[in-house]
């Protein structure tokens, strides 16, 4: 069997080196590239071509969700394997919807993990615990959109069920601004802002501003490191 390539693409260099130690010291794959930022992560996965791309889903910048999306978009052979340190039956839909091979949890172990790149390449899905063939994965995908309390599908972004102009409100939450700072800067009115933060805690069914962003950070749709 040729020789399987990897790239790596997490934040953390502890722990995106211990996911390249163990996988070099595996017979047969071989990591060729690794990057700590979303948008480099792509630029190199785009340009190395490998056959299998291991991705955290919270990353500066472009988050592992959008590098999978954009690949589908591309129809670029690398299998995505996506990671994350938060688990819950969302995020599986989201990975899913965004294109990814494979949907796990960083407490991975590590012969689980190769498991799960060989698995990938000969085309299975592994998603909620479950390794599924391609017509396994669109009858579960189809369930799982089907049972959703709210769409995840809105044209250009299918990763979170805010506008455009939710998220930039959101951003702004993430940032720390006040009602009154955010209405000036978006140049809307203080109870437009207000609407837009009612809106936000209703789809993501928390209470408050605090419990909005922690929900948001942990599903890898805004980050505290914006410029």
């Amino acid at each position: 069997m040729d020789e399987i390539t990897l790239v790596v693409v997490d934040d953390h260099p502890l722990f995106r080196q211990g996911i390249v130690d163990t996988l070099s010291l595996e017979p047969g794959l071989r990591v060729i590239g690794q990057s700590a930022r979303g948008e480099l992560g792509l630029e190199m996965i785009r340009a190395l071509r490998p056959d299998v791309a291991i991705v955290d889903v919270n990353l500066p910048g472009m988050n592992g969700q959008q590098i999978a999306h954009e690949l589908n978009i591309d129809k670029q052979a690398t299998r995505v394997i996506l990671l994350t340190a938060y688990d819950d039956s969302e995020q599986s839909l989201h990975a899913a919807i965004a294109g990814a091979a494979a949907y796990c949890t960083k407490d991975i172990q590590p012969e689980e993990l190769i498991k799960i790149v060989r698995q990938v390449l000969t085309g299975k899905y592994v998603m909620a615990g479950q390794v599924m063939s391609p017509r396994e994965f669109q009858a579960w995908l189809k369930c799982q959109l089907e049972s959703a309390r709210r769409s995840y599908s809105e044209p250009g972004n299918p990763f979170h069920p805010l506008s455009d102009r939710e998220m930039e409100v959101l951003n702004c939450v993430v940032r720390g601004m006040s009602n009154k700072e955010i209405a000036v800067l978006l140049g809307i009115s203080h109870q437009t802002v207000k609407n837009h933060i009612t809106s936000i805690l209703r789809k993501f069914n928390v209470e408050d501003r605090t419990q909005a962003v922690v929900y948001a950070l942990k599903r890898g749709w805004v980050n505290l490191n914006q410029e």
